[in-house]
C-alpha cells in the first residue's frame, strides 16, 4: 500500500516537474510531466568512473569513422538493397563528399562543391550494465541524442525529494533494505551522494562553442563566451539552427537547451526540412544564410533519421523527399558546424557499430586510435553478428532471450524479442539480411528494493526495475569539447537514465514503458 507520505511527494514532485520543463506536450495548449522514478538507481564509483573515463573514446572513434569516407561507403554499401533509406543517406554521402558522379541532385553554380561543415559531434552512448559482463553498448545515438536537458533536471529533482521529502525518499530508496531499515540506515539514504549530472549545462557549452567559433571566423573577433549576456536585436547575435519534426510533442527538452543557449547570447530558430527548402543561400566565403534571418553558426538536427521527416504532403513523394534530402546537403556545403552530419549518422549506424564489434583492437587502430585506446573501446562493445542464412539456426541452439534482432531503425520499435525472432528471420529476403544484425542480449541486475514510477499522475510500484545508461559526450572538429572543473578539456558531457520493468522490451521515455531517473553512488 502507498503512503500518504509517498503520494504527496509524488505530486510534490509533478508540480516540480511541470514547473521546469520536464514534460510532454500533449495538445497546443497543454502538456503532462514525463514518467519518472521518485528514487535515483545506484551504482558503484569504480563502475561510473570507468565509464566516464572511457566514454569519451568512443566519441573519438565515431568521429574518426566518421571522416573515413572511403570505409563508409564500403560499409554502407551491402544494406542499400534492404534499406531504402540507408540508400538515400549514402546517396547523401556521396553528394556531399563528391565521391560519386551521380548524386541525388545537380548543385547549382553557385553551391560550394565540397563539404565545408565543420563536424560538430554530440552523441549519446547508450549502455547497460549486464549482471555478468558489465557495462556494454547497446548503441550509439548521433543524431537526434535528446533529452540531455530531462537528464539533467530528473537528477534536480531527486536532489529537491532527498531535502524535501526525506521520509518518502528514504522509504523507496535503493540503498535502503525493506526488510532490516533503520534509522541509521534511512539516515544514509538521505545523505546518500546522488550523482551529479551537468548534461544541459555541458550540452549548451559545447554547442556555444562551436557556434562562437564559426561566428569568429566571419568577424574576425573572438567573443568572451564566460560572459552570460541577454541577446541585443540590434547586434548580429551567433544564431543557432535547430530542425525539428512538424507536430512534435517532445518540445520542453529542445527548449530547455534553447534556453540555455540563449543565456549565452545566441539567438535560437527552429524550422522543419520543409520550412528551409527554398530559403537557405550561399554567401560570402561558404557562410550560410536563411531568408528572414540572415547567417546561421550552428545546425543541430533533431530531425532527419527517418523518412517521413524529409516528406511534404504538398510535394510529390518522390520528389519531396530528394528536394528535402537535397537541403541537408546544402547544409553541408557551408561553412557551419553541424550535428549531426550525415557522415556521423552513417558512423553511429547499428551497420558500422556491429562491423567495429567484430573488429579486434589492432585493427580498430587504423581509424586513429592508439592500442590502448583500442582495447579500452573494445571493452565497452558488447557482441553483434551480422545476419546470414544460418542465423536462424544459431538461435534456435540457444536461448531465444540470448539475442536481440535489430534493424537499421532509430527510437522504439526496431528490435524484436524472444520466439519473435525466428518467424521473423524466416520472412526475411536474402538482399534484406544485411540491413539487419543479431546483438548478444544484456541481462542487468535489477534494483534490490521495489521502486516507485510516476506516469501521468498515477503511481505504480515495480519490483524489477532495470536501467539503461546513456552518456553524452561532445567532439568539434575530433577534439573534446566540455571544459571540466579543473579547466581541462574532456568529451563527457552528462548522462541519462531511462529505466523500466525487466518485462518490458521498450524503454524509451517518449515512446516505450521507460521512466526518467538519475544515479546514486552505492559504494
Amino acid at each position: 500500500m502507498i503512503n500518504h507520505t509517498s503520494k504527496q511527494a509524488a505530486q510534490d514532485a509533478i508540480e516540480w516537474a511541470l514547473t521546469h520543463g520536464m514534460a510532454l506536450k500533449t495538445t497546443p495548449y497543454s502538456a503532462v510531466h514525463t514518467a519518472f522514478s521518485l528514487t535515483p538507481t545506484p551504482i558503484s564509483t569504480a563502475r561510473y568512473n570507468k565509464l566516464t573515463a572511457s566514454v569519451g573514446l568512443l566519441g573519438k572513434l565515431v568521429h574518426l569513422v566518421s571522416e573515413d569516407h572511403g570505409f563508409l561507403s564500403q560499409a554502407i554499401a551491402p544494406i542499400t538493397k534492404g534499406d531504402p533509406f540507408f540508400n538515400a543517406l549514402l546517396e547523401m554521402h556521396q553528394a556531399i563528399h563528391q565521391t560519386n558522379q551521380q548524386p541525388i541532385q545537380q548543385l547549382s553554380q553557385q553551391e560550394p562543391q565540397s563539404a565545408k561543415r565543420m563536424p560538430l559531434l554530440i552523441m549519446r552512448s547508450d549502455f547497460m550494465d549486464d549482471a555478468a559482463l558489465g557495462p556494454k553498448l547497446i548503441e550509439f545515438n548521433g543524431i537526434a541524442a535528446g533529452m540531455g536537458p530531462f537528464g539533467q533536471r530528473i537528477h534536480e529533482l531527486h536532489t529537491f525529494l532527498q531535502l524535501q521529502a526525506p521520509e518518502a525518499f528514504n522509504e523507496w530508496s535503493a540503498l535502503v533494505s525493506t526488510t532490516t531499515a533503520t534509522s541509521a540506515s534511512t539516515s544514509a539514504s538521505t545523505n546518500a551522494k546522488l550523482v551529479a549530472n551537468h548534461a544541459l549545462a555541458n550540452l549548451a557549452q559545447g554547442i556555444a562553442k562551436a557556434t562562437f567559433k564559426i561566428k569568429a571566423e566571419f568577424t574576425a573577433v573572438k567573443p568572451d563566451t564566460s560572459v552570460l549576456a541577454p541577446i541585443d536585436s540590434t547586434t548580429n547575435a551567433p544564431t543557432f539552427l535547430m530542425v525539428v519534426q512538424a507536430g512534435e510533442d517532445n518540445v520542453y527538452d529542445q527548449h530547455l537547451l534553447e534556453h540555455a543557449l540563449q543565456a549565452k547570447g545566441i539567438r535560437t530558430i527552429r524550422r522543419t526540412f520543409r520550412e528551409l527548402q527554398g530559403k537557405l543561400k550561399t554567401g560570402d566565403n561558404h557562410r550560410l544564410l536563411l531568408d528572414g534571418v540572415g547567417a546561421i553558426d550552428t545546425v543541430y538536427l533533431r530531425a532527419g533519421y527517418q523518412y517521413c521527416d524529409y516528406h511534404a504532403n504538398d510535394i510529390i513523394s518522390r520528389v519531396c523527399c530528394d528536394a528535402l534530402m537535397q537541403t541537408r546537403i546544402f547544409i553541408e556545403k557551408h561553412r557551419v558546424a553541424v550535428n549531426a552530419t550525415v557522415s556521423q549518422q552513417l558512423a553511429t549506424s547499428k551497420r558500422v557499430q556491429m562491423l567495429l564489434s567484430s573488429m579486434q583492437p589492432a585493427a580498430l587502430t587504423r581509424f586513429g586510435l592508439t592500442l590502448d585506446e583500442a582495447i579500452a573501446v573494445k571493452e565497452l562493445l558488447g557482441e553483434m553478428i551480422a545476419v546470414t542464412k544460418d542465423s536462424a539456426a544459431i538461435v534456435a541452439k540457444s536461448n531465444n532471450n540470448d539475442w536481440v534482432l535489430k534493424n537499421q531503425g532509430e527510437g522504439g520499435g526496431h528490435c524484436i524479442f524472444g520466439d519473435d525472432i525466428l518467424p521473423k528471420l524466416a520472412a526475411l529476403k536474402p538482399s534484406e539480411y544485411q540491413a539487419w544484425s543479431l546483438m548478444r542480449r544484456l541481462h542487468p541486475t535489477a534494483r534490490a528494493t521495489t521502486a516507485l514510477t510516476v506516469r501521468k499522475g498515477e503511481l505504480h510500484k515495480v519490483d524489477d526495475l532495470i536501467s539503461e545508461i546513456g552518456m553524452f559526450t561532445v567532439h568539434i572538429d575530433g577534439k573534446p569539447a566540455i571544459t571540466d572543473l579543473n579547466s581541462e578539456q574532456q568529451a563527457y558531457a552528462g548522462y541519462l537514465i531511462r529505466s523500466k520493468s525487466a518485462r518490458t522490451t521498450e524503454g524509451g521515455v517518449h515512446s516505450g514503458m521507460g521512466v526518467l531517473d538519475s544515479l546514486v553512488f552505492s559504494g
